[in-house]
């Protein structure tokens, strides 16, 4: 069984900053990809940033410059540093990982539970 376990969100006034952290648990024998995703009220699902196992990077134009994605590969954990954060950054965070299991032989997605970005004006 694999777990992801989200942290970090919260409420913050424009201009600040946060980190959220996100921890993949279980029967893993490795990740390729992770990502953040993020929902705001009556929208869809969009992605924010991903990091290959390699550690190649893909951002969302709304958010280059401003986030920053990385990993720690031996503690299975994705980060995403955000910066100057505006109002519209306001949305459900969800954490994505591409996961092989011990018993497995093909990368299955998961999904964190989503942590709550708030950002006041």
């Amino acid at each position: 069984q694999v777990q992801l376990v989200e942290s970090g969100g919260g409420l913050v006034q424009a201009g600040g900053s946060l980190r959220l952290s996100c921890a993949a648990s279980g029967s893993i024998r490795s990740i390729n990809v992770m990502g953040w995703y993020r929902q705001a009220p009556g929208k869809q699902r969009e992605l924010v940033a991903r990091i290959t196992d390699g550690g190649g990077t893909n951002y969302a134009d709304s958010v280059t410059g401003r986030f920053t994605i990385s990993r720690d590969n031996a503690k299975n954990t994705v980060y995403l540093q955000m910066n100057s954060l505006k109002p519209e950054d306001t949305a459900v965070y969800y954490c994505y990982a591409s996961i092989m299991g011990y018993r497995g032989a093909s990368f299955y997605g998961y999904w964190g539970q989503g942590t709550q970005v708030t950002v006041s004006s």
